[in-house]
């Protein structure tokens, strides 16, 4: 198993907690992931939204793509995973772009390929907002430019949505490992998508080297798995695929403890009294075709965290661990509050076989 977080790029990830002592700041992004290549993470997730979806359009983010480039400069290990909508980036630019980072990080760079879903932030940025069947029809054509122009030389391409002619990109990406049960070399940073409708999962089978998904139980997972495999089967010359959870973790000395921060983080979400974060519940529902029905207690907490059981005593959350891995899973993306807090704990409490530096936050982050 691989270990993931969530870089807090919104300033937390629960919707009814308006401070979460997790700043949408530069210093304390730069700190965090400083602190996590320390303790032994393997990786971080960074979104892209050009608004705040957590805290409420008015509040901070930060931009995924700059604050990739600036870590790339300043951690040695961690795997960067840049979250990238093709709506809003012309592939070859983002080719162009994904490549330098890649070499600043000395091929460390990987890409989350997300299909958008938030209309009103596309109006307000000036980006047209395709519907669900033709964002993945401009993902589909996306992903081919973007793979040629990191593979190939005098790239031509035309297409419903692109037209690249004689494209020249150097220097290429750093060659890159797999993390499936068979590591081999690419030429190209790791792609990874996640996405529950038929269009989602036929085209990241086909292009993508890894599904990630939604939090879920164990038994759901390897049932969204073993599909997966079975249309990857359909494209026998790609690799096996990768496949990794989310899962919003508390970890405490006892259920007890643990059960009580969980009635405080998601108590009584009600929509006409909620803060401004649950402002987008229905667009969020309408722009995306879930499997199954979420409720806004669900939905205070992000991406569904919370339904992956990363709850209790260090044995129980290792045990669920467990779990996930028995179902496939090689990799876990942690999300948590207070991050400089929590991930230290789950380091030196659950991971196997790695002893963090400390048990406590580290300096210069609040404590």
């Amino acid at each position: 198993m691989r270990y993931g977080f969530w870089l807090p790029v919104f300033g937390g990830w629960l919707r009814n907690i308006d401070d979460e002592q997790m700043p949408a700041t530069w210093d304390y992004v730069r700190d965090l992931t400083i602190m996590a290549e320390d303790f032994g993470y393997d990786l971080t997730l960074i979104a892209e939204l050009n608004l705040n979806d957590i805290k409420g359009p008015e509040s901070d983010s930060l931009d995924a793509w700059s604050t990739a480039a600036a870590l790339a400069a300043v951690t040695r290990k961690l795997e960067l995973m840049v979250a990238v909508r093709p709506t809003f980036h012309n592939p070859a630019i983002l080719a162009k772009q994904a490549a330098n980072i890649d070499r600043i990080s000395n091929g460390r760079l990987t890409l989350n390929v997300v299909s958008s879903w938030w209309r009103d932030e596309a109006t307000k940025y000036g980006i047209p907002f395709d519907e669900h069947d033709d964002r993945y029809a401009r993902t589909s054509e996306w992903l081919d430019v973007l793979t040629n122009t990191w593979s190939h030389q005098h790239t031509t391409h035309a297409g419903r949505y692109y037209n690249i002619e004689d494209n020249l990109l150097s220097p290429k990406p750093a060659p890159h490992r797999t993390y499936s049960r068979a590591p081999e070399l690419l030429t190209r940073p790791t792609l990874y998508a996640g996405g529950e409708s038929e269009t989602a999962k036929n085209l990241i089978a086909a292009k993508c080297d890894a599904y990630l998904m939604h939090g879920d139980d164990p038994t759901t997972i390897a049932t969204k798995i073993a599909d997966m495999r079975q249309r990857r089967a359909q494209h026998p010359h790609l690799p096996p695929m990768i496949f990794g959870v989310t899962g919003y973790c508390i970890v405490r000395d006892s259920e007890a403890e643990a059960s009580r921060e969980v009635t405080r983080i998601t108590e009584a979400p009600d929509p006409t009294h909620s803060p401004a974060g649950f402002a987008n519940f229905q667009q969020w529902i309408s722009g995306t075709q879930l499997e199954k029905q979420i409720s806004l207690r669900d939905y205070s907490v992000s991406n569904r965290g919370l339904q992956s059981g990363l709850i209790g005593t260090p044995e129980t959350v290792r045990q669920r661990l467990a779990d996930f891995e028995a179902a496939g899973c090689s990799l876990v993306l942690l999300q948590s509050s207070p991050q400089h807090t929590e991930m230290a704990r789950f380091a030196a409490q659950v991971i196997p076989s790695r002893d963090a530096a400390q048990s406590g936050p580290a300096k210069g982050l609040p404590r």
